[in-house]
């Protein structure tokens, strides 16, 4: 159970008290926007206020789920459990409490705080079958919208239009939610690696790219494609076949053990090689799970290695200002030897009627 390997990441604290929301929802498995989750060697607790106690006694496993009642403190709740086990020492979630948050349960507990770290992060990194079935599942969903929004994307169709169709697709095919808010792209705009979609329509000639991805069971997607419209010039050609190459260069070096800075060294020199490199200033991938952008990462700084079971994203790119930007995008499930592309859409250029 994860609660077990709570235990186990406590960084030698007596127990360990998790706020975040991601956090709550990894160690239990329920989603709620209000909780917290108690795990000492003696119990684990998942305390959660009326909005949530139903659905969580029915759903929580391994936990005893207590609630809160109006005007209940979540501090003297703890403190409660704190002193029934004795206990010492508990580890709060230094990463993501901020400064206030951390020095009001510091001052408000009967143990003393100690720093978590990124204890509960490094377990969130290998995901486990049905963390990935997860993955997948949220990664079919984005698939089925893109099959029919490239059917819709017409010169006079504007980006922001194209971003909407894509959210309501999503959710009509089973999302609970965006990954992120979709990122469409097209002509001039398309330089620029994170622009917001606005009201420019789509011309003949125009590449438009399209980063999106979707919730589903807790679970985040993340896929990158770019299609031409009407037409592509042979630069325009010759940029989305240098970005795919060396989206499947870093592809073909992923494999659990390998540094991420190694992955990413695999793509850039390609797009170095064919005179594009100061066009490619981001990274080669990150991990994706429960959150969009989780460690480790595939850069040129990311000297970590990327452990077997880790979901990480290729998604190189190419952007000149003034004219076009490509990225392609896939997820990769890290094994021993190689990785497994969750990705099933085609990548190929496709260049639609204009």
């Amino acid at each position: 159970m994860r609660r077990d390997e709570i235990r186990g990441a406590r960084n030698g604290a007596d127990a360990v008290l998790l706020t975040s929301e991601v956090n709550r929802r990894y160690a239990t498995g329920f989603p709620s926007s209000a909780g917290a989750c108690y795990v000492s060697d003696k119990q684990a607790v998942f305390l959660t206020d009326f909005r949530y106690i139903e659905a969580a006694r029915q759903q929580v496993k391994g936990f005893t789920v207590q609630e809160m009642k109006i005007g209940d403190s979540y501090t003297d709740a703890v403190n409660a459990l704190i002193d029934a086990d004795g206990v010492q020492t508990i580890a709060l979630e230094d990463e993501t409490l901020t400064c206030s948050e951390y020095r009001r349960w510091e001052q408000g507990l009967h143990a003393e705080a100690v720093p978590l770290g990124k204890a509960i992060e490094e377990l969130r990194v290998p995901k486990d079958e049905e963390e990935v079935m997860r993955i997948a599942s949220a990664q079919r969903i984005a698939e089925r919208a893109l099959a029919e929004i490239v059917n819709e994307i017409r010169p006079g169709v504007t980006e922001k239009e194209i971003a909407a169709r894509l959210t309501y697709l999503m959710l009509h095919y089973g999302a609970e939610n965006m990954s992120f808010d979709p990122i469409v792209v097209s002509g001039v705009n398309s330089s620029k690696p994170h622009g917001v979609p606005s009201e420019k329509p789509i011309e003949a000639g125009d590449f438009v790219t399209m980063d999106f991805g979707c919730v589903y069971e807790g679970y985040c997607s993340d896929m990158t494609r770019t299609v031409a419209v009407g037409y592509a010039t042979d630069e325009m050609r010759r940029v989305y076949e240098t970005v795919l190459e060396a989206q499947l260069a870093g592809i073909a070096a992923a494999r659990a053990g390998v540094t991420g800075r190694e992955i990413d060294a695999a793509a850039r020199e390609v797009i170095a090689a064919a005179g594009y490199g100061e066009a490619f200033g981001h990274g080669f991938g990150h991990c994706v799970g429960l959150e969009i952008h989780e460690e480790p990462r595939a850069s040129q700084k990311a000297k970590e290695k990327i452990p077997a079971g880790a979901v990480l994203t290729a998604e190189p790119g190419i952007y000149l200002p003034g004219k076009f930007g490509v990225r392609i995008e896939d997820m990769l499930y890290v094994i021993e030897d190689g990785a497994v592309n969750l990705t099933a859409a085609p990548k190929q250029l496709l260049i639609l009627p204009g």
